[in-house]
């Protein structure tokens, strides 16, 4: 058995085989390592960004006088929000409608948001 498995592997075309092959299988999983640190570091970055939009976009709600907004929809979408919903600070602001009441919300046709637990 041993004698076979040495002459197998003194052959010329084996051992180069071998090489090339163990090259790119280190080669495949050093390029998976990289990827997955880049797009981990996006990933950071994107929701680092995300959040300080969020911040942003949650103080101009709250700039403007919201004693009276009960819950906010957009023009082009469907469903209503509670302004505490993650939905509520994606609108953008050109296309905010507030309501005083989910009632009101309601009467114009909108829908509670899914994402949205206290409504």
């Amino acid at each position: 058995m041993y004698e076979k498995l040495k002459s197998f592997l003194s052959d010329d075309t084996v051992y180069p085989s071998l090489i090339l092959v163990l090259v790119g299988i280190i080669s495949f999983g050093l390029g998976r390592i990289s990827v997955s640190d880049i797009s981990n570091n996006s990933h950071t970055e994107a929701s680092i960004s995300l959040s300080n939009k969020e911040i942003e976009t949650t103080q101009d709600l709250h700039k403007n006088d919201k004693s009276a907004v009960a819950v906010v929809a957009s023009k082009n979408g469907t469903k209503y929000h509670k302004l505490d919903c993650p939905g509520a600070n994606q609108i953008a602001e050109k296309n905010l409608i507030e309501f005083a009441s989910v009632e009101e919300a309601k009467a114009a046709g909108y829908t509670p948001a899914a994402n949205c637990p206290s409504l």
